[in-house]
């Protein structure tokens, strides 16, 4: 048995090519003994691969530069061999905050200047200051007017959003299934925008491996790419998806019942005003989705410093942290 492969992930859908993978037995087609290691969110995922407690990881890809470039004082070769997935994401007000005003975000500007009555400032959350839910929260808020608010942001794990929403902690956020749809379902929040609707064909999580890895192991690297693609495409496909829902709320993964998760996976989202034809708010797999191209990157090393959360450095060629050399290997040796 080959010596194990430290795998992070982190209980959101998005870790779906991972979990399919898992229990489906495509790793072990590959020759690949994975260990799945699960993470309460993306620092831990950070810290971890930093200090050598994981090989590989399902991340937002600003852990990809902050890691690679030093953007603290944590810094580490990192590669990203692959795009796990697009989209995924949405946003969720609460329901203190009234639809009937605020529609798909256009009425809170003033909303807020004539109702906001509360002894803290209007708080929003997103998952981390480096991912993508920054840069959608951003684009949204800067779609809306409502930059020279008084908005706090803050940051939160995925798995405590819907809490944090019910308690009254924040009044909405910006984050990863199915912890948008626990509150709405949960009769909590309701969503005005998902991140199709911000930004269509953004980049979702990445599989982010160490440095080390990708030099003792390259081997490894192509097959787990490889596995991993496998996998995106099966959770892709629609005659699966019972199979991916039944997956996904295991313990291990998400741990939510089926009407969550179906919810979110179904091809229509409930948003807790309406339902919607959403077939596009996950994708797995499809032309070029998958691929690590520096397209992708730029995506968000742009969205990152318009959204004022990443410094105006050099990052010197992409290609060195998007590994689409690894890629097309993965590639080649599946066909």
């Amino acid at each position: 048995m080959p010596y194990p492969i430290r795998l992070g992930y982190v209980p959101i859908i998005d870790c779906a090519p991972l979990a399919v993978a898992q229990e489906a037995g495509i790793f072990e087609r590959y020759g690949l003994n994975v260990r799945l290691q699960r993470e309460l969110g993306w620092a831990t995922v950070r810290d971890s691969l930093f200090y050598g407690d994981l090989d590989a990881a399902q991340a937002i890809a600003g852990i990809a530069f902050a890691l690679g470039y030093g953007l603290s004082d944590l810094r580490c070769e990192v590669g990203v061999p692959l795009i796990l997935n697009l989209h995924g994401n949405a946003i969720t007000l609460s329901t203190r905050l009234p639809y009937a005003e605020i529609g798909d975000g256009a009425g809170l500007k003033k909303f807020l200047k004539n109702h906001w009555k509360s002894n803290r400032p209007f708080t929003l959350a997103t998952t981390h200051r480096l991912s993508s839910h920054s840069v959608l929260l951003h684009a949204w808020l800067t779609r809306h007017g409502l930059l020279d608010t008084d908005i706090e942001i803050i940051t939160l794990p995925p798995p405590l959003m819907a809490d944090n929403l019910k308690s009254g902690t924040i009044d909405g956020y910006c984050a990863d299934e199915p912890y948008n749809t626990v509150a709405i379902l949960g009769g909590d929040g309701w969503s005005p925008a998902t991140s199709v609707d911000i930004s269509y064909g953004h980049p979702g999580n990445v599989l982010l491996v160490s440095g080390g890895f990708l030099q003792e192991r390259k081997a490894d690297a192509v097959k787990l790419t490889a596995a991993l693609l496998e996998s995106c495409r099966m959770c892709q496909d629609p005659a699966f998806r019972e199979d991916l829902i039944a997956i996904l709320a295991k313990r291990d993964f998400t741990g939510e019942a089926d009407e969550i998760l179906r919810n979110s996976l179904g091809g229509d989202f409930f948003n807790g005003v309406g339902k919607a034809s959403s077939p596009a708010f996950h994708i797995f797999h499809g032309e070029g989705a998958n691929r690590p191209s520096t397209d992708k990157a730029s995506w968000t090393l742009a969205g990152l410093r318009s959204a004022g959360n990443l410094p105006e450095i050099s990052c010197g060629s992409l290609s060195r942290l998007y590994r689409e050399d690894i890629y097309m290997a993965a590639v080649a040796s599946g066909q």
